[in-house]
């Protein structure tokens, strides 16, 4: 039997979850079975557990990625300005079809949740710290702990994901943006 290269082998793995993003988009976590996830990826059953132990490893690497992702944005530029570039290029964003999926397991699969935990903190801990830094260098608001503006920031990304998951008009989501981003800032 070849000896395959690492660097193969992270190519392969990189194309599976490329291909397996695809197919949790189209047809969801439960939809997405294994037949589904060969077809997607062009690799085998044994190919693609070769790499995941089982859909939900698949599924919570794709997870893990995307928060990854995501709070390397926030990080550098913010929460807001992640829901204005979910806005405006929603085909740049395979996350956004994860994250709606991730939402679904977390109502109703129990061990789900305790393991998503641990991957939501990564970017919890990314949003709470550029909130602790911009009220830091008073360009936040400090009248309202970090805590409630997180989670305020936080319930407004849940509701824009959810609008554009619906098929809503998204006309004047914009605006709205401006409005939350405004709420958030130090008034001088």
């Amino acid at each position: 039997m070849p000896v395959v290269s690492t660097t193969e082998l992270s190519r392969r793995r990189q194309d599976i979850l490329e291909g397996a993003r695809r197919c949790f988009a189209e047809h969801g976590y439960e939809g997405a079975t294994v037949r589904r996830l060969e077809e997607a990826t062009g690799k085998s059953r044994g190919a693609i557990f070769h790499h995941f132990q089982d859909k939900e490893n698949l599924f919570l690497a794709l997870a893990r990625e995307d928060a990854a992702t995501m709070a390397d944005v926030v990080a550098q530029e913010g929460l807001v300005e992640v829901m204005r570039e979910l806005l405006s290029h929603p085909e740049r964003h395979g996350w956004f079809a994860t994250r709606l999926e991730i939402a679904t397991l977390l109502r109703t699969d129990a061990s789900f949740r305790e393991r998503w935990r641990q991957h939501q903190a990564v970017l919890d801990q990314a949003v709470h710290d550029r909130l602790t830094r911009n009220a830091e260098q008073g360009r936040m608001r400090t009248d309202v702990p970090v805590d409630v503006l997180q989670t305020y920031l936080e319930t407004v990304m849940d509701g824009l994901l959810t609008r554009l998951a619906s098929d809503r008009p998204t006309d004047g989501l914009h605006a709205v943006l401006d409005l939350v981003e405004d709420s958030v800032r130090a008034q001088n």
